[in-house]
C-alpha cells in the first residue's frame, strides 16, 4: 500500500511537464475528410445517460482524493479576463500560479513543487504575465482573435495571435466563427483553423468551440474533428462567457472526438474544459472521465486543463481540511 507522500508524489511528478517540453508529437493536422466529419454523430440521451451516472460511480477519498486534488492543481490555466485587469493583478496571479498551495500544506502531504499548467490572459497583459512567471517554467496563454464573440475582422483576428505571439505568448486560445457550424460552413471552418494554426507558429493552439452556441452535441462532434483537422493543439468546450459553458456530456462527445483522431491519425490532441468549473469535487468527476476516456497518458498538462480562477481556491480549502481536519474561510487563499 502507497503511504501518502508516495501517492501524492506519484500523481504530480510530471506537474512541470509543460506543451514546450512534452515528447509527444505536435497534431499537424490533415486534409478536410468531410466523409469522417458527416459520420459523426451524438445519440443525446444515451450521452447524457452516460454522463449523469459518473458523479455517483466514482468517488475517491482521503489520501487518494488529495492526491488527484494536487493532480488537478498542475492541469489549471489559472486565469483572468476581466475588464478591469491590472498589471498588479496579472502579477498577484503568476505568483500564486508558482506556489498555489501553502507551503506548510505541501510540506505535510510531502510535495516539494507544484505549479499550475499555465496563466491565461488578455494580450494587453501578455509581457506582464511573462515577465512575472521568469524561470518557473510556466507558460502564458494569451484569448485570441477577437474573444470572446469571434466577429472582429478576419485579418485583425490573425494579426492578433501573431502580436501575442510576439509578446511571449506560449499558447493561444482562439474562438472559432460559430456561424461556420451553424450553417454547417465546415470548409469555411477548416479554413479559418489552419490560419490560426500558421499565425501561431511554434506556440500552442487551443480552439474554443463555444459549444453552448452550437446548437446540438452532433455540432460539437463535427466542430470538434474540423478543429483537430485544422491543426488544433488542444479543443476547448467554451470561453467561460456563454450563458452554458463546459458540461459533461459536452465533454463526452468532445473526448471521444479526441480519441477517434488519435486511432484514425496516430496524433494525441488536447482536451480543455473551460467556464462554471469551480467546485474540488467537479474537477474530480471530470479527471474521472478523462480516465475513463482517454487513459492516463491525458492526465498531463500537455493533454489536459482545466480552464478556471475560483476552483483553485476551492481545492487549496479541500487540501487544508485534509491536512488539519478544519475547513478555512475562502479569504484565507485568494487568488489575486
Amino acid at each position: 500500500m502507497q503511504t501518502r507522500n508516495e501517492e501524492t508524489t506519484a500523481v504530480t511528478r510530471r506537474a512541470d511537464h509543460l506543451p514546450q517540453l512534452a515528447g509527444e508529437p505536435r497534431n499537424p493536422g490533415m486534409e478536410l475528410d468531410m466523409d469522417w466529419v458527416m459520420r459523426a454523430q451524438a445519440n443525446t440521451s444515451a450521452i447524457e445517460r452516460r454522463a449523469a451516472s459518473l458523479p455517483g460511480r466514482r468517488s475517491v477519498k482521503k489520501d487518494y482524493q488529495a492526491a488527484w486534488l494536487l493532480k488537478a492543481i498542475s492541469l489549471i490555466d489559472l486565469t483572468t479576463l476581466a475588464g478591469d485587469d491590472t498589471p498588479g493583478r496579472v502579477r498577484r496571479l503568476c505568483a500564486k500560479a508558482r506556489q498555489p498551495v501553502r507551503a506548510d500544506l505541501l510540506e505535510a502531504l510531502g510535495v516539494e513543487r507544484l505549479t499550475t499548467g499555465a496563466v491565461c490572459v488578455y494580450h494587453d497583459m501578455v509581457e506582464v504575465a511573462v515577465e512575472a512567471l521568469a524561470g518557473s517554467g510556466i507558460p502564458v496563454a494569451a484569448v485570441s482573435t477577437g474573444f470572446p464573440a469571434g466577429l472582429s475582422p478576419f485579418e485583425l483576428r490573425v494579426a492578433e495571435i501573431g502580436e501575442s505571439v510576439k509578446a511571449g505568448a506560449a499558447e493561444i486560445d482562439i474562438v472559432i466563427s460559430r456561424r461556420h457550424v451553424l450553417t454547417g460552413n465546415w470548409q469555411a471552418l477548416y479554413d479559418e483553423m489552419r490560419e490560426f494554426r500558421a499565425a501561431c507558429g511554434e506556440a500552442h493552439v487551443k480552439a474554443i468551440l463555444a459549444t453552448g452556441e452550437l446548437g446540438s452535441l452532433r455540432n460539437v462532434a463535427r466542430a470538434s474533428l474540423i478543429c483537430m483537422m485544422g491543426g488544433a493543439d488542444f479543443i476547448k468546450t467554451s470561453t467561460g462567457k456563454e450563458s452554458v459553458n463546459a458540461t459533461l456530456p459536452v465533454s463526452l462527445v468532445m473526448m471521444r472526438a479526441i480519441r477517434d483522431y488519435e486511432a484514425r491519425t496516430g496524433f494525441k490532441v488536447g482536451y480543455k474544459p473551460a467556464g462554471g468549473i469551480s467546485k474540488a469535487k467537479d474537477s474530480l468527476v471530470y479527471l474521472s472521465l478523462l480516465k475513463e476516456e482517454l487513459g492516463n497518458r491525458w492526465l498531463q498538462p500537455d493533454l489536459f486543463r482545466f480552464g478556471a480562477s475560483s476552483l483553485l481556491g476551492d481545492i487549496e480549502r479541500q487540501i487544508e481540511h485534509h491536512v488539519t481536519g478544519a475547513y478555512s474561510a475562502a479569504f484565507r487563499h485568494p487568488l489575486a
